[in-house]
C-alpha cells in the first residue's frame, strides 16, 4: 500500500521528493523548485504601473514580471507594519498567534518556513531587512547580508548594483553546493526617508545611493486619501522616486537570476510588507494599509499575463502555499491555507474575505485594531479609540502630516479629516469597492446596518477560530448592542 506521507530522497547533488496526493496516487519525482521572494518596504499596492500608476515607466521591471506570470488584485498582508508583517508571512500565523504581535521575536515553539526548508536540504538566504525576522537562529540562514551603510552591505538597502552582486553570489553558491534555494531579497525602498528628501539628508548626509531618475511633483497624482497640497505633492514625488529605484533593485535581482542560469526552475514572488508611510495607510487597517501587489512568476506552471480578481489571498497563506508547491508536509496550527490550486487554474470558493489586525507601533504604544475586508466592504474596529488617545508612528514624520496640520488651521474639511486620523472612532465601515480610499465612513448610515451586523459576525467568528486574545472585549463592546 502506498504511504500517504512524503518521502525525501537526498542525493549527492540534489534533493528529490516523492509525493502522494490525497487519493494515495503517486505523483512524479522531480527536483525541487527554487524560491525567490522579493519584498518592497512600505510600498502602496497601486504604486506600480501594472496596478494603475500612470507615471510613465515608473516600474518597468515589475510590470514585465507581472506580464510573464500572474498578479492578484485582492491580495493583502495581515498586519501593516514591517516586522510583524514579515514574521506573519514566514509562519503562516496571525501576529496574535505567533508570539510577535509587534516588534517581538517569535515564540520558541512556532515553526518557520525556513526551518522546514532547512530540514530537507534547502539553502536559505536573506538580503536586507534581516533584523525584522527574529530570533535569527529560528530562520536557519545560510547566507545573511545586512542592510549595511553606504560603504558596506546593501548600501542602506537601496543600491541595486549591490543587490545584484550578492544575489548572484548566493545563486552561484546554490549551484556549487547542488542545493535548491530560498532567497528572501528585501529592498528597503520606498521606506522613509524618501529619495531626495530633506529627511534623507538629515539622517544619512549627502553621500547617498544613486538615483537615476527623479520623479517631479508635476508628474504625480496625489493619492485621494490625502489632500493635494504643495508639500504633500512634493513628498509623494520623493516617494515615487524611491519606488522607481526599488524597481531597479527588482530588475537587478531578476537579472542575477537569469545570469546564474536558474530562472527556468525558480518560482518568483513579489509583495510589499505594508502600505506607504503616510496617514491613512501604514500601521492601520485601511485598504491602503494592507492591500499589497502580489505577483507570481513560475515558468512552465503559470501561463503569462494572468490576472486573478476573484480570490482573496493574504500573508498567512504564503507559507502553506510554498509547502504545498514543494510537496512538503503541512505544518500544524497555521492560520492560513494554500492557494496553490488557484495558481493551477482552479477555484477556491471560500476565498472571499481577508482579516487584518494591528497591535503596537515600534515605540510600544498600543493601537489595537481588527478588520474584515471583502469585495464590497471593509469593517474596522479601533479598540483604542476613546476621543482622547492620539495616533503616533512614522507615518506622521516628513512633509505630509505637517502640511495637513498647518492647512487644518484654515480648512475645516482637512481638520475633520485629520481629526479622524488622529483620534479615530470605535468602528468604521467603508464601501471599498466604490470608495477605495475610505473617504466616507458609513458606520452610522441606516442603509448599511444589516451589513454591519453581518461583518461584525464575521470578525467574531474569526477571532474565536484563531483564539484572538481580545475577542471577549469585542463581544462585550460591539456584539451586545
Amino acid at each position: 500500500m502506498i504511504k500517504t506521507k512524503i518521502l525525501f530522497l537526498l542525493a549527492v547533488n540534489s534533493v528529490l521528493f516523492l509525493a502522494c496526493n490525497d487519493s494515495g496516487t503517486k505523483e512524479q519525482i522531480y527536483s525541487p523548485v527554487n524560491i525567490l521572494l522579493i519584498t518592497a518596504d512600505d510600498l502602496n499596492y497601486n504604486s506600480l504601473g501594472c496596478y494603475g500608476n500612470t507615471i510613465d515607466q515608473i516600474t518597468p521591471h515589475i510590470d514585465n514580471l507581472a506580464q510573464s506570470g500572474m498578479r492578484f488584485t485582492n491580495a493583502f498582508v495581515n498586519i501593516a507594519v514591517c516586522q510583524p508583517s514579515r514574521q506573519s508571512i514566514m509562519t503562516g500565523r496571525y501576529p496574535h498567534n505567533n508570539g510577535a504581535p509587534a516588534f517581538d521575536p517569535l515564540d520558541d515553539d512556532v515553526p518557520t518556513l525556513q526551518e522546514q526548508l532547512h530540514k530537507v536540504g534547502y539553502l536559505n538566504g536573506i538580503l536586507g531587512k534581516e533584523i525584522h525576522l527574529r530570533p535569527t537562529e529560528r530562520f536557519f540562514w545560510d547566507y545573511y547580508i545586512r542592510e549595511g551603510d553606504l560603504a558596506s552591505g546593501l548600501g542602506i538597502g537601496r543600491d541595486p548594483d549591490l543587490y545584484y552582486q550578492y544575489a548572484l553570489e548566493f545563486f552561484t553558491k546554490s549551484k556549487k553546493e547542488g542545493k535548491p534555494f530560498f532567497l528572501m531579497a528585501n529592498s528597503h525602498d520606498p521606506h522613509r526617508p524618501f529619495a531626495g528628501s530633506d529627511q534623507e539628508k538629515r539622517i544619512w548626509g549627502e553621500d547617498l545611493p544613486v538615483v537615476t531618475r527623479t520623479i517631479l511633483p508635476s508628474e504625480v497624482e496625489v493619492p485621494a486619501f490625502l489632500p493635494d497640497l504643495p508639500e504633500i505633492r512634493k513628498e509623494i514625488a520623493e516617494y515615487y522616486t524611491s519606488v522607481h529605484r526599488m524597481d531597479q533593485t527588482v530588475g537587478a535581482l531578476l537579472q542575477a537570476l537569469t545570469d546564474a542560469g536558474m530562472a527556468d526552475n525558480t518560482m518568483v514572488m513579489f509583495i510589499s510588507d505594508n502600505g506607504m508611510a503616510v496617514p491613512f495607510a501604514k500601521s492601520n487597517c485601511y485598504l491602503n494599509s494592507n492591500k499589497t501587489p502580489w505577483i507570481i512568476n513560475w515558468p512552465g506552471k503559470i501561463p503569462e499575463g494572468q490576472v486573478d480578481s476573484t480570490h482573496f489571498i493574504s500573508g498567512i497563506d504564503f507559507m502553506p502555499t510554498i509547502l504545498h508547491a514543494l510537496h512538503l508536509p503541512v505544518v500544524p496550527d497555521m492560520d492560513g491555507t494554500s492557494f496553490l490550486p488557484v495558481l493551477q487554474g482552479k477555484t477556491q470558493k471560500y476565498r472571499n474575505t481577508v482579516f487584518t489586525e494591528f497591535h503596537r507601533i515600534f515605540a510600544g504604544i498600543d493601537y489595537s485594531m481588527r478588520c474584515v475586508q471583502e469585495e464590497n466592504f471593509g469593517y474596522i474596529v479601533n479598540f483604542w479609540s476613546d476621543e482622547d488617545h492620539e495616533i503616533r508612528g512614522d507615518a506622521l514624520s516628513g512633509r505630509t502630516f505637517q502640511a495637513m496640520k498647518e492647512e487644518a488651521l484654515e480648512d475645516e474639511a482637512i481638520k475633520e479629516r485629520l481629526d479622524l486620523y488622529v483620534y479615530r472612532v470605535p468602528e468604521e465601515l467603508y464601501d471599498f469597492k466604490n470608495d477605495p480610499d475610505g473617504l466616507v465612513n458609513l458606520i452610522d448610515d441606516p442603509a448599511y446596518q444589516g451589513d454591519i451586523v453581518r461583518l461584525r459576525e464575521l470578525v467574531r467568528k474569526e477571532m474565536k477560530r484563531t483564539a484572538d486574545p481580545i475577542q471577549d472585549e469585542f463581544l462585550e463592546r460591539f456584539m451586545n448592542e
